[in-house]
Parts: structure tokens; sequence; C-alpha cells
């Protein structure tokens, strides 16, 4: 009943949640370490955990919605990344879906691949989430300028 009324900023939240619960959902199941990760970016958007934990228990019913903007798409494909590290074990089911994803998010097929080992390296490297966001901005405009 309330989803007619969702404002557009809700309806982004609600879909990267679903994007990161397809994510870890990738490998067969979700392990508590990912569903953690996926409720602290609810929290950190507004959302109460209960209502983070019945999205990502129903997935599937909201159409993905893509970011107007390359700092949040980076947002969320940084959120895929950090979330497919989670549990320590990077599945090729899980490379391949960031790769996806990113490509979904409207970043160039060509560099989807380097992006999301960029941001893969840097989060395995402690490296701040902002300082991973400029050297990928930087990356990003380079292979922008060099077609």
């Amino acid at each position: 009943m309330f989803g007619f009324f969702e404002n557009e900023q809700t309806k982004k939240v609600k879909s990267h949640l679903m994007n990161l619960a397809a994510l870890a959902k990738a490998d067969g199941h979700i392990d508590e370490r990912e569903m953690s990760f996926i409720v602290a970016v609810g929290k950190k958007n507004g959302m109460r955990a209960d209502e983070v934990r019945s999205i990502v228990a129903n997935t599937g019913g909201t159409k993905m919605l893509i970011p107007e903007n390359d700092s949040e798409r980076f947002d969320q494909i940084f959120d895929l990344v950090d979330m497919m590290l989670a549990d320590g074990v990077v599945d090729d089911h899980e490379m391949d879906f960031c790769i996806n994803m990113a490509e979904k998010l409207g970043f160039r097929k060509a560099i989807v691949g380097v992006l999301v080992r960029k941001i893969s390296m840097g989060v395995k490297d402690g490296l701040p989430r902002e300082q991973i966001k400029e050297d990928s901005q930087a990356f990003l405009n380079y292979n922008d300028s060099h077609l």
C-alpha cells in the first residue's frame, strides 16, 4: 500500500539493497557477515534492520534503478565489491556479478573488470573509501579521454 508513496531516494536505497542481496546469493546462500553488511548499508540510509531483512527476503519484486550520477554509481559498485569481500572468499560468480552490475550501472564494458579489481585491491589493502573513489575516478577519466 505504502509503496505508491515512496520517494525516489527510498526507491534507490531499496534497489541498491536488492542488488547487494542478489550478489550475496550469487554463491548460493547469504552468510551472516553478508547479511550484516547489507543491514549496515540499509541503516546508513535510514532503514531499520527488520525492513532491510524483509527486502532481502523478498528480492525479485523491484526493478533496478540506475543512479543518476557517477558518484552514486561508484558508491553502489563499491558496496557490491566490499560485500563480495565480506566473507573472505571471492567466488567467480560473485566477481562476474560485480562486473555485470558495474556494466548495468553505466560503466563501459571495456573497463568494468579493471574497475572492479581496482576497488577490490583498494579494499583489501585497507585504503579509505574516498581514496579508492578518487583513484578510480582518475582511472575512469583517463580512460574516457583516451578512447
